[in-house]
């Protein structure tokens, strides 16, 4: 692919035609997840591709591809070392991709339970299907969550490595998932794993942001911020917030880079990103460790992150109506008040405050590492110590989003919160965000799999291959409404 070319970047002086939103907070959101597989109770040994393979049966005898787009607009597909992997659609608020993420984890159940039929057959009834919402494995292999974030190209990569990063390594204070090693309990389970600060390569290292230049939108106007340092969560709340905080850092970047004013975030850019990540991890009281600064200076991560929110609060001051017009346009519904600037502030305000009061605890509802740790230091008091294998069981089930027991039960009694229902899960299932391209490319598929018709697609491009081969591109993330090349591929099925 090619790499990111900053001499071309089109400002507010580019006569390049801009995109309604190149100016203002408009934002498009994305998650990718890739998922790890594997079996228990069989007969015999049964290897982790052939599982994988087993439950895209349906998807290749639908498509004859393990790579396919779904009704919701999203994308399924056999990642590299048998992952499966759901990218949602396009989603112009944090809650909406949210539901698309939830969407997500209830398309691979489900492929994971018609899988697990059909092997039992072969390997008897006692065999389990295992499906890992997380990011590491017992081997010592990791695999990724990634996000995605549309951002106006005359952002600058030095930007994002020395702005935005410091954040990204300290926000795992409430966004990682946590992880039992042979050395104890960490915060996250991707520090360990992570080799470079800003890379394009995802294979041979494994950077905290990917640069590649692959925007799925017009490329003289924006680029996808590509990051790979996040954890998978099972917590719809930390779910949410990463996205939700992270786009608030980001519009005070984009304002900054629009005006060529500094933003403030420059002054937290750090000595070495890879040590601070591993530092974050390790410091359960989130207090203790001392990063180093570019400049010479040391402050925790608690501090990085309260230098953070004291300037987004006075940028949020001064464009607070704006911003929530970007995000949520003319909604008045409770879904648009509860993605609302002024909650996020106040949850991530709130979260800092009981960090920095050593009360970590009261986070456990909604914070996985947290959700954990309490889990395990009841089990030590209530049993006088508990094996390290128990404690590795109970992490992987918490992730088990097939046969796994712990995360639902939690749920059940009401000890994680909840901000959207089974019920938004079962719809983003079906209905792409109303707001943004997906919805054409979801109604694409919907209709080319009633007629039977041949079909491709990716991100920006629709195509009927049978019974007439037609084409559209939709190049606009924002963009819902058909033009006249899709009505007409449209009107061919």
């Amino acid at each position: 692919m090619p790499q990111l070319r900053d001499s071309g970047n089109s400002g507010p002086g580019s006569t390049v035609r801009q995109s309604p939103e190149f100016e203002g907070f408009a934002r498009i959101f994305g998650i990718e997840t890739e998922y790890g597989v594997s079996v228990t109770g069989a007969g015999r040994p049964v290897d982790a591709g052939q599982v994988a393979m087993m439950m895209f049966q349906p998807i290749v005898s639908r498509s004859r591809s393990t790579n396919t787009y779904l009704t919701n607009g999203s994308r399924l597909y056999l990642d590299v070392g048998s992952h499966p992997e759901y990218a949602t659609a396009e989603a112009r608020r944090p809650l909406d991709a949210l539901a698309q993420d939830m969407a997500g984890e209830l398309m691979m159940r489900r492929l994971a339970a018609q899988a697990q039929e059909r092997l039992q057959a072969t390997y008897g009834t006692g065999l389990r299907v295992h499906v890992f919402k997380n990011n590491a494995d017992s081997a010592g292999h990791s695999f990724g969550c990634h996000e995605n974030y549309l951002v106006r190209r005359f952002v600058s990569l030095e930007q994002v490595e020395h702005e935005l990063l410091p954040f990204l390594i300290t926000r795992q204070l409430y966004t990682g998932a946590g992880r039992v090693t042979d050395e104890g309990f960490e915060i996250t389970q991707r520090a360990d794993y992570l080799d470079e600060a800003v890379s394009s390569a995802t294979t041979r290292s494994r950077p905290m942001v990917n640069t590649r230049d692959e925007p799925h939108a017009d490329p003289e106007e924006f680029r996808r911020l590509h990051v790979i340092i996040g954890d998978s969560n099972r917590s719809q709340w930390a779910t949410w917030m990463k996205l939700a905080v992270t786009h608030l850092v980001l519009c005070v970047i984009e304002e900054s880079a629009r005006l060529g004013v500094p933003s403030g975030f420059e002054t937290f850019a750090l000595a070495a990103p890879g040590e601070a990540n591993r530092a974050v991890s390790r410091d359960l009281t989130c207090r203790n460790a001392s990063l180093r600064m570019a400049d010479g200076r040391e402050l925790t991560a608690l501090d990085i992150q309260r230098g953070f929110l004291r300037i987004v609060e006075r940028f949020v001051a001064g464009h607070a109506a704006a911003m929530d017009a970007a995000m949520n346009g003319t909604r008045t519904d409770a879904v648009a008040s509860r993605d609302g600037i002024g909650r996020v502030l106040d949850e991530w305000r709130r979260t800092l405050d009981l960090l920095d009061a050593g009360e970590s605890g009261r986070l456990a509802d909604r914070v996985d590492w947290a959700a954990k740790l309490r889990l395990f230091e009841t089990l030590h008091a209530r049993r006088g110590g508990v094996a390290q294998s128990k404690l590795e069981q109970l992490d992987m089930d918490y992730h088990d989003i097939a046969n796994g027991t712990l995360y639902d039960a939690l749920l059940r009694r009401g000890a994680m919160m909840r901000l959207l229902d089974d019920g938004d899960a079962r719809r983003a299932l079906t209905e792409p965000p109303a707001d943004t391209r997906a919805a054409l490319r979801g109604g694409f598929v919907a209709a080319a799999l009633v007629a039977g018709a041949q079909f491709s697609c990716d991100w920006t491009r629709l195509t009927l291959s049978s019974p007439e081969h037609r084409e559209a591109v939709i190049l606009d993330p924002f963009a819902d409404e058909p033009t006249a090349d899709y009505r007409q591929l449209m009107q061919a099925l």
